[in-house]
């Protein structure tokens, strides 16, 4: 099976947890860009990541779920994941 490019075809996993992401912060009263800066993340990518648009590393799923004060584990179970 040849590779999917995300940002061509989303991954319905990908979108799950960035709405989650989103849920999250838009609860929090953060912008996208707070989001962002506290997880050490460029915004433009946050925005990509919540849109379910990019593949997110282990590593910022770690920043983002420490940005929102919850485990990573909360966030992919609340995805499905």
């Amino acid at each position: 099976m040849g590779r999917v490019s995300v940002s061509h075809d989303k991954n319905r996993d990908l979108v799950r947890l960035g709405a989650v992401v989103r849920a999250h912060r838009v609860a929090l009263g953060l912008s996208q860009e707070a989001l962002a800066d506290a997880a050490e993340i460029d915004r433009s990518h946050m925005g990509k990541i919540e849109r379910g648009e990019r593949n997110v590393t282990f590593l910022n799923i770690l920043r983002i779920a420490n940005a929102l004060d919850r485990k990573p584990s909360v966030l992919l179970a609340e995805a499905g994941l």
